[in-house]
């Protein structure tokens, strides 16, 4: 049931992507203002709101632990990513940054490998698409995370239900939850950006 709902999310995005043109960059225009004016009245009203709060209640190392432990469960998705794009050099790298982060660094919320000078790597499902020459589609709005593109968006899906090791917690409730916690830790990295 998960993999067909999946399947044809993708499918409508790239049936979505196909209408593309040289004279309309942006064929779903209405569709994509629209979410750009829902983004902005949800950010203003409740998740910047929610990540201000956050990050003035919560003491900074518990900020930072959380923000690490993220970033150990999205160099999983990283490894896999390099792996389908074949660099195997760099995922065996973050393979090694995944295990030290993960024992010594107590589940990632301590970061060894970058203290002790390591580099983080990001790759997704669709730079993976884009290194083996799917184009990036239409320009896509996506509602509570901002601008993408129809490839990127396939990718997002991919790496959250295929990847991301969140999405293999079997309660329900929890997975949510942590889903939530990961949402305002992301918006609550951007809060000096706004």
């Amino acid at each position: 049931m998960r993999l067909s709902k999946f399947l044809i999310i993708i499918l409508l995005i790239f049936q979505i992507s196909g209408c593309a043109t040289q004279s309309n960059k942006d064929p779903i225009e209405g569709f994509n203002r629209a979410v750009y004016k829902f983004n902005d009245v949800a950010d203003g009203a409740i998740i910047k709101p929610i990540s201000k709060g956050y990050k003035n209640i919560a003491p900074k190392f518990v900020v930072k632990g959380i923000n690490n432990f993220f970033n150990n469960i999205r160099d999983v998705v990283t490894v896999i990513n390099e792996l389908l794009q074949g660099k195997i050099e760099y995922a065996a790298n973050d393979t090694g940054r995944v295990l030290v982060n993960s024992t010594i660094g107590l589940l990632g919320f301590i970061d060894i490998h970058s203290i002790n000078g390591g580099e983080r790597r990001k790759e997704d499902f669709g730079q993976t698409l884009g290194y083996w020459g799917v184009s990036q589609g239409a320009y896509l709005v996506l509602p509570f995370l901002g601008p993408s593109t129809t490839r990127d968006a396939v990718g997002l899906i991919t790496d959250t239900l295929a990847f991301d090791p969140i999405s293999y917690i079997n309660n329900v409730r929890g997975r949510n939850q942590v889903r939530i916690l990961q949402f305002v830790d992301a918006r609550t990295e951007l809060l000096n950006a706004s």
